[in-house]
């Protein structure tokens, strides 16, 4: 994240924690992307049988400025919507995943598909 900072734009993060550990750590991640980012929006990483509400509370700790979306897809949509040129937007936590577990059930749920989508609609 400190070499987005390099950058002449905005940096803007969307990122979560998953749910049922690393609770300690969820304040520091909040630290760090406060500290590096310009805008963050904490969302849904898995919260698995976690209330999402609480991951979230606890991440804002470190990032009381950060907007909260808990609906992935729409935080990833709000970050693009928020983007203009030469800024960047970071989606940070899923990686190659391709779900999301919530609740005991696990469903597709691809961070690159939400945003191909939301930029063909964008430039049809």
């Amino acid at each position: 994240m400190k070499y987005a900072n390099s950058f002449s734009g905005k940096v803007i993060l969307a990122f979560g924690c998953g749910g049922d550990r690393d609770f300690l750590k969820r304040k520091m991640m909040g630290e760090i992307a406060e500290k590096y980012s310009d805008k963050v929006i904490i969302t849904n990483d898995n919260p698995r049988d976690e209330d999402p509400k609480n991951i979230a509370k606890m991440i804002s700790y470190g990032c009381p400025s950060a907007q909260i979306i808990f609906d992935r897809k729409k935080a990833i949509e709000y970050g693009l919507s928020k983007s203009n040129s030469g800024d960047i937007f970071i989606i940070a936590g899923k990686g190659h995943e391709n779900y999301q577990l919530e609740k005991g059930e696990k469903s597709y749920f691809n961070d690159l598909d939400i945003v191909k989508n939301f930029l063909e609609n964008v430039y049809e």
